[in-house]
This record gives structure tokens, C-alpha cells and sequence, in this order.
């Protein structure tokens, strides 16, 4: 056999083409697959959609980057990687003072140091010199566009070893609807929630009654569904009814709502700003608002303290967060910010504390005594009688908080963060 009949796997990464004004690079990967369907090459699996570390500081959205794989001849590799490249070159954001669109390619099999490389990328956050290092010294071949702060995004992307995962089907707009209102069915959405959810999910804003399907940003994305499977998302798709013409969609495979960000048992000693995380604690001052409605309070482990917020974009998480009482024991879910307060995605209130206010005690008569002055005891107001060894009565106060799972409403959610439908 000629070596021009190789079967060569090629994984491609694609990452940082859009902006805050438009593109997607879920949108220009679907392009990409569509111009290589045009010449007989195919994915070998959906495409994927990987979030990344969620404090990411030059981000759009949700810090999401691509990845492919196409098993082609080895003839072929050239074709594809011109395709992808001036397909990047073509439609990225140039524009944006924040897009700077890497790319990456590698043939073969996945190592254990690219896998961790990309867990660390979820972790944690790169410099674009070490992605770069990393790249020349595990065989990737890379192309940077501007900055090319992409190609941090696109190592990862086809490194990452998926075990829970979710799928999203997004349908794209045709481009002279560009930056106007979306147009679709709400009752439509509704219905189709009705009857895939919980299979599907975040479909609703269930405290704003609203479809939270659809962007609120000038992209080509007319909406999207995620999912378990790609069976239930594409059944999504199929019931909901749009008044504006779509050009096509594409389920993509992802580790949204997994919460592969967070790292878990770490004890508050250890957590780093950056770092998302869940640990077990206790609640060690009452929760409290400042300005602007975001709800604070501390928690405590055996190693240390941390302040927590409920931020106002949270809001009727937050009137939970306000039922909490000092002694209360919590599995907290969530990221700490560059000011090293821990950003609550969810909680699982593991034990409610009991709460006691002091009352004076009874008189013999039944009447409720008063004191009698320091050091004196107490007297009765009624009929006099004094009791100089009398103690204050501890009465539990009735708790408005049940042990149980809370988390924040679907507008609030962060990409990577599992919603409690899909922990049951």
C-alpha cells in the first residue's frame, strides 16, 4: 500500500474566533464541517463544545472552545487543514480588541500528558507562552491568529477525556437576521419542556417563567438545547417553532453542566482564586446584604475561613442564603473570585443548627418573671415572688429552612455547573 493510502486521525482545535459583537465558534466549526462534508470527510463523533476555566480573564461567554476528528487519507491532511484555516481566516472577529483565534492540529492518539493539560485548563488558566511550549514539545502543530491566545482553548479542547457528558443542539440564524430580536414560538418551548425535560434541561427560567433557550447577544446562534443524549436534544429541536428562517444546526457534544470544573474534598487552606471547588463546612457568621443586593456571609472548615457571596444576578437563591444561621453545615459548590470570595453556584444544607432565644422564667403563679436587677434573680410582676437562683430558659426558634439541595435559577448558572435534576 502507498503511503498516500494512510488513514491518518487528525484532531483539530479551534478556539477564540468570536466577540462580545458577534460570531460563534460553535457557528464557524459548523461551517467548517460542512465544507469538508462537501469533499466526503465526516467527523468520527459529534463535534465537541468544552468549557474552560470560568474565570477566564479575556473570555466572551462562556469560555468554550472546539475540537474534530476526521480520519482521512493521509493525502487529505493538507486539504483539511487549509479548509479550517482559511475558514478561521475568513469569518473570525478581527475586529474584537479581545479575539485572538488559535488553532491547533495532531495526528494520533491522545497522551495522558495532553489529558492532564487539559483538566489543568479547567483548573486553572494559562499563559499563552506555556500553551505554546506545551505545544512544541508534544507534537502539536498550532497557528496563531493576532495574540493567539486561542490555542489554549484548542489544546484543550482535544485533549480532554470525557466521562460524564452532556449534548447541545444550537440552531444558527441566516445572517440578515443578525443583532435582531429572535423570533421564535415561546409557547412552543414551553410545550417542548413539557414533554423531554428532565432529559433536557435549563429550557426555563422557571423564577422569570421565561425561555432561556435563546442568546441575548448579536450571534449567529438562534437558540439552544441541551440534553443527556443527542436523541432527546434533536427531539427538542424538531418541537420548537421558529418565525425566522434557520440555516441549519448541530448537535455538539460537551462537558457543560458535568461540573468537571470543580474540584473536590479540598479543605479551605488549599483553595486558590481562580479555583472552583466543593467542600464540606460550617457556617460561621450570619449571612448579611451590602449594596448593589449580593448577600454575604463566612464558612469555616477545621484548616479556615472564607467569605461567600450570593450575587444579586442569583436572585431567589439569595433568599435562601439569608435563612442561614451560624452552625449550620453546608456543601458548598462553587469558584473563588481574584478578591478570594467564593462565588455559590449551589449548596446541599447537610444539618439545619438549632437557633435559641432566652426567655425569663416562669413564676409559680404562671406569670412570666422579670429581673430583678444584676446579680438578683428574678421577680414576679403579678404577685412578687422572687426567685434569686432562677436561670433564663433556652427555647428553640422554629427554623425556615429545610436540609436538602439549593441552587441558583437557570439564568444564573454557569455553563460547566450540573444542575440538581441531573445529580438524581
Amino acid at each position: 500500500m502507498e503511503d498516500t493510502d494512510n488513514i491518518i486521525k487528525l484532531h483539530v482545535g479551534i478556539d477564540d474566533t468570536d466577540s462580545a459583537e458577534g460570531m460563534c465558534t460553535t457557528y464557524l466549526t459548523h461551517i467548517i464541517l460542512d465544507k469538508l462534508a462537501d469533499i466526503g470527510i465526516k467527523p468520527m463523533d459529534y463535534p465537541r463544545l468544552i468549557r474552560l476555566n470560568p474565570f477566564a480573564r479575556y473570555k466572551t461567554r462562556g469560555n468554550g472552545a472546539l475540537s474534530f476528528v476526521v480520519e482521512i487519507p493521509e493525502n487529505q491532511i493538507d486539504e483539511v487543514k487549509g479548509i479550517v484555516l482559511d475558514n478561521v481566516e475568513k469569518y473570525s472577529m478581527f475586529d474584537g480588541v479581545n479575539t485572538n483565534p488559535g488553532v491547533v492540529f495532531y495526528t494520533g492518539e491522545i497522551t495522558e500528558k495532553m489529558s492532564q493539560y487539559a483538566i489543568d485548563a479547567i483548573y486553572n488558566i494559562y499563559t499563552i507562552d506555556y500553551a505554546r511550549q506545551f505545544a512544541e514539545d508534544n507534537d502539536i502543530e498550532y497557528y496563531q491568529f493576532k495574540k493567539g491566545r486561542g490555542i489554549i482553548g484548542s489544546i484543550a479542547a482535544i485533549s480532554i477525556e470525557l466521562d460524564d457528558v452532556t449534548y447541545e443542539c444550537l440552531a444558527y440564524r441566516t445572517k440578515e437576521n443578525y443583532g435582531t430580536k429572535r423570533r421564535l414560538d415561546e409557547e412552543s418551548i414551553f410545550e417542548m419542556n413539557d414533554k423531554t425535560y428532565p432529559e433536557t434541561f435549563d429550557n426555563i427560567d422557571m423564577e422569570g417563567n421565561y425561555a432561556a433557550i435563546e442568546p441575548h447577544t448579536p450571534c449567529p446562534v438562534l437558540y439552544g438545547i441541551r440534553g443527556n443524549t443527542p436523541e432527546i436534544v434533536e427531539q427538542a429541536h424538531e418541537m420548537v417553532i421558529s418565525y425566522e428562517d434557520i440555516e441549519g444546526y448541530r448537535i455538539f457534544k460537551t462537558n457543560q453542566h458535568t461540573d468537571m470544573h470543580i474540584q473536590e474534598n479540598v479543605k479551605i487552606c488549599d483553595m486558590k482564586d481562580t479555583g472552583c471547588y466543593c467542600f464540606d463546612c460550617k457556617v460561621s457568621s450570619n449571612p448579611h446584604d451590602i449594596e448593589g443586593g449580593h448577600v454575604f456571609f463566612d464558612v469555616c472548615d477545621d484548616t479556615g475561613c472564607i467569605e461567600c457571596a450570593a450575587f444579586e444576578p442569583t436572585k431567589s437563591f439569595r433568599n435562601i442564603v439569608r435563612k442561614l444561621k451560624v452552625g449550620d453545615e453546608l456543601t458548598i459548590y462553587g469558584g473563588v473570585n481574584e478578591n478570594h470570595t467564593l462565588n455559590i453556584e449551589k449548596f446541599k444544607l447537610r444539618k439545619v443548627s438549632n437557633q435559641y432565644k432566652y426567655l425569663n422564667p416562669l413564676c409559680v403563679c404562671g406569670k412570666r418573671m422579670k429581673s430583678a436587677g444584676k446579680d438578683k434573680g428574678f421577680k414576679c410582676p403579678k404577685c412578687g415572688h422572687k426567685d434569686k437562683e432562677g436561670q433564663k430558659i433556652a427555647e428553640i426558634i422554629p427554623r425556615d429552612v429545610k436540609e436538602g439541595f439549593y441552587e441558583v435559577p437557570t439564568e444564573a448558572r454557569r455553563h460547566l455547573s450540573k444542575p440538581i435534576i441531573r445529580f438524581e
